[in-house]
């Protein structure tokens, strides 16, 4: 009788360990999961989302153009090359003033469809672009309607679909620029003989 009865006290004493254990494993579970958002809510204070937007860029930004290299800078910010694209309405695109520059005449239906390339920047690579620009004075930051042609990466989209991006086009243009020769495709190379003048060269 007293061996039973020692048996049922320690299988008594194990019963209620297991259900004190398990009862600290929920107790330790449950302050996990309220601490989890709380640990989250840290690193998103500490990591905050990068803000990234998409531009449009026709003329000497391009790759293998005269100022590809500042959208390679990274002390200018991030940009990541998302996809060659064209423009869905037709813009005059000229090569006008002292320096020969490119310019993307905020003049829809007239010219022709432009190419260019789209990437993704940080606010700090949006800040610089408005400044190399001249933006507002020389040039817009509008947005603009642009059909895909060919990108990489994931989530890059389909060949022939449509997004919007902005572009630094202008409307502060001089009249006669209206009839200057339109081009589909920048080159600062190419055959028409108008050199572009880099800033660094200019007097």
């Amino acid at each position: 009788m007293r061996g039973e009865l020692e048996c049922n006290s320690a299988s008594g004493t194990r019963q209620s360990s297991s259900i004190t254990r398990r009862q600290e494993n929920s107790g330790l579970q449950s302050g996990m999961r309220k601490l989890l958002p709380t640990a989250l809510g840290i690193v998103s204070v500490l990591l905050p989302t990068v803000q990234m937007t998409h531009i449009f860029v026709y003329g000497t930004l391009k790759k293998g153009q005269p100022n590809y290299y500042k959208m390679l800078d990274v002390t200018n910010g991030k940009a990541e090359f998302l996809c060659h694209a064209r423009t869905v309405e037709k813009y005059p695109l000229v090569i006008a003033g002292e320096y020969n520059i490119p310019f993307l005449l905020n003049v829809p239906g007239k010219g022709q469809r432009v190419q260019g390339e789209i990437y993704s920047v940080d606010d700090q690579m949006l800040k610089f672009l408005d400044w190399f620009e001249s933006c507002p004075q020389m040039y817009q930051r509008t947005r603009i309607l642009l059909e895909m042609e060919h990108g990489v990466g994931v989530g890059t989209p389909k060949v022939g679909s449509t997004t919007e991006a902005f572009v630094y086009s202008t409307t502060t243009y001089e009249s006669e620029w209206l009839q200057k020769l339109t081009f589909d495709n920048y080159d600062a190379y190419g055959d028409h003989g108008l050199r572009y003048v880099t800033r660094e060269a200019r007097n």
